[in-house]
């Protein structure tokens, strides 16, 4: 997991072959005026999804994982807290992963909690487990999908 403020994305572009457009996207002037819902970049390979609302508390936020994209998960506006474990402590699958979605839920409990305040990103690569929405407040995010090699 990487946590850091979108000034400093430029220190991360090793990450992945296709970081750099998620990145770049996310800095245009016009960011926090898009209409929640899916916002392709580069087809299927780098998408953004945006939404607005308020999150559902550290109790009820699920882990989840994927396995061909890397998690850029930025915050515009408000304040989220998003859970964190690592894949190797993982014991209790809730949904079986889903190729289609690339997506798998579990049952554990993150092992920490980070607060990500406007401006700031998180990058969540396959073994990082991850619980978004965490937060009880309100959060306006754009959460983008990096396509893996």
């Amino acid at each position: 997991m990487i946590f850091d403020r979108l000034s400093n994305s430029s220190h991360y572009l090793s990450v992945a072959p296709l970081i750099r457009q998620g990145f770049e996207w996310l800095q245009q002037a016009e960011l926090a005026s898009l209409e929640d819902g899916v916002h392709e970049i580069q087809g299927r390979d780098v998408y953004a999804i945006v939404a607005r609302g308020e999150g559902v508390g550290q109790e009820r936020a699920m882990l989840e994982a994927h396995r061909k994209y890397l998690d850029i998960q930025y915050v515009i506006e408000g304040t989220d807290v998003i859970g964190w474990l690592e894949r190797d402590f993982v014991e209790r699958v809730k949904d079986p992963y889903d190729s289609e979605k690339d997506l798998e839920f579990f049952y554990d409990r993150p092992e920490s909690w980070i607060h990500v305040p406007a401006g700031s990103f998180a990058v969540f690569m396959p073994q990082d487990i991850h619980a978004p929405l965490a937060t009880t407040g309100y959060a306006h995010k754009a959460v983008v999908k990096v396509k893996l090699s």
